[in-house]
């Protein structure tokens, strides 16, 4: 392929990110100059004013808590009041502020970020590993999302790509990208579940494949369920028990707590491989004397699938909603893939296969597959001649805010995209000079229980008695899920048109700052442990 053709695909994960592009017309993972594959996703800002991204800055969680970031995913494209933004406030060590328009930001030293900018050296990092394997710059990408992101933090992931110097040809949903490269070139006509669990989030996707055309019948997720919780179940039983035997809660220290997590992802991939995992944290604290203190411990298989069920139950509560949706049963299903780290636990395979009725797929690598499915959109984007088509839909229902806190569905959840929908409004007063439109997303008629995407106002109109004047609002929800809204004044046709972005909170020239700092930031090189 030559210089400047080629297009990657990116899986930026909650935990782990991974990179891809077409050779030879099969999808292969690019490992950086240590052979890794996976990278954390993880931001090290270091005294030197550089930036070290992936595996070694993960080992910094611990050793530089105040300025390590990592879990961004979890808070990209959310409003600072979420609860979401309060429970990581309470966990994680470095700072979480806010930032204009009720958005999040993250402090580190004297400087302070947006998540889109601490995504983008994620980003970056990608980029680099795969131009040291070509030897030439790549500025093009799909970048994949949960299928269940809602519009501000898929215009917030498309912002992080921007500031990272890429072009993203496409914000691409992860069970269907998953599906992409299970089904690519095989010809195959089949119903399958792709049932993602990653490190933060929780997605499962119903897709009819028939040979080139792969079509998402429904989606459904919960953007804060995945390995994490996992780890957290397993950090609760360590300190309750050291609370217990000892009388010191290592939670109130956010150094004991870090190592608490880390040796609690651990424990999880222990017992899953072993059925058991021996806990070992040498000097986690002193006792009121100053004697440094030990925390062992050893979690059984059995203890460990009792603490989680529940989250498992919940995996399968989304499960049951897009199965109906796709009016499926489990029966109807072909293939069951299994996308993320943590389905390759005993109790995840086990549960879903009693849940479908079938063995999950064998030989797909979980971690891989969602950057190989980004990667070959990625090179059909750029072929005009492209062999597939994708068939995708929106995951949430997108509703329009009403007289007295109530809403308006306009585009139902499940409707394939890209979709333009319209609706007409009048004025709801004499002599009114100006309507107020609210976007929301969300499944509830109360404004109160859905996500508010932004708001805009429109004037201009004449001014009349009430409901003389006609307001006709067009949504358009184009291939990457994002959402355009025009208003036009059904009489005269003035339009006024917004790209609802006030989430990410990062205007135009917010952006460009953004990639001036971004392309100045230089990253460390640092080989993972």
């Amino acid at each position: 392929m030559a210089e400047g053709e080629i297009a990657i695909g990116i899986d930026l994960g909650t935990s782990y990110s991974c990179v891809s592009i077409l050779e030879d017309g099969q999808p292969v993972v690019i490992p950086n100059e240590w052979g890794e594959r996976t990278h954390a996703s993880v931001v090290s800002f270091l005294e030197d004013g550089t930036v070290l991204v992936g595996n070694s800055a993960k080992r910094n969680i611990i050793t530089n808590a105040d300025n390590t970031v990592y879990s961004a995913k979890r808070l990209i494209g959310r409003f600072f009041f979420s609860d979401e933004v309060k429970k990581a406030q309470a966990v994680m060590p470095y700072r979480i502020v806010e930032g204009e328009n009720n958005s999040v930001r993250i402090q580190v030293r004297d400087s302070v970020y947006s998540l889109p900018e601490i995504s983008a050296l994620v980003l970056k990092e990608m980029k680099a590993v795969v131009e040291n394997y070509l030897g030439y710059e790549v500025k093009k990408a799909v970048i994949t999302v949960p299928a269940y992101f809602n519009d501000n933090q898929r215009q917030a992931t498309k912002d992080a790509g921007r500031i990272a110097g890429l072009e993203v040809l496409r914000i691409l949903n992860e069970p269907t990208a998953a599906a992409l490269a299970y089904g690519f070139g095989r010809e195959i006509t089949q119903k399958i579940a792709v049932y993602d669990l990653g490190g933060g989030t929780f997605d499962i996707s119903i897709l009819e494949i028939g040979k080139d055309v792969f079509e998402v019948l429904s989606t459904a997720g919960d953007t804060y369920l995945g390995g994490d919780d996992f780890d957290d179940r397993i950090m609760t039983w360590l300190a309750d028990n050291f609370l217990k035997e000892h009388g010191i809660d290592l939670r109130l220290n956010k150094y004991c707590l870090q190592m608490l997590k880390e040796a609690s992802e651990r424990a999880k991939i222990d017992v899953g491989k072993d059925a058991v995992a021996n806990i070992h944290i040498e000097g986690i604290c002193q006792d009121p004397t100053g004697k440094v203190m030990d925390l062992d411990a050893t979690l059984t298989e059995a203890e460990f699938n009792k603490m989680v069920m529940d989250l498992v139950q919940r995996t399968f509560k989304v499960c049951d909603e897009a199965l109906q949706s796709a009016r499926m049963t489990a029966a109807d299903l072909d293939a069951i893939i299994l996308v993320g780290g943590p389905t390759r636990l005993p109790i995840i395979r086990t549960s879903v296969r009693h849940y479908f009725q079938k063995d999950p797929m064998a030989g797909i690598d979980p971690d891989e597959v969602v950057a190989m499915g980004a990667s070959i959109q990625a090179s059909s984007l750029l072929d005009a001649k492209g062999e597939h088509y994708l068939l995708d839909v929106t995951p949430l229902t997108l509703r329009v805010g009403t007289v007295g806190g109530y809403t308006d569905k306009i585009i139902e959840k499940n409707t394939p995209i890209p979709i333009e929908r319209s609706k007409t409004y009048t004025t709801n007063r004499d002599g009114q000079d100006k309507v107020k439109i609210r976007i929301y997303q969300g499944e509830s008629n109360k404004a109160a229980e859905c996500e508010m995407l932004g708001e805009f106002e429109f004037s201009g109109f004449r001014i009349a008695y009430r409901g003389e004047v006609r307001i006709e609002v067009t949504f358009e929800i184009d291939t990457n899920g994002i959402v355009h809204v025009t208003a036009a004044d059904v009489e005269t046709g003035q339009k006024t048109t917004t790209t609802i972005r006030l989430s990410s909170g990062l205007t135009e020239d917010m952006i460009r700052d953004a990639q001036e700092k971004n392309a100045a930031t230089q990253l460390a090189r640092g080989e993972a442990a």
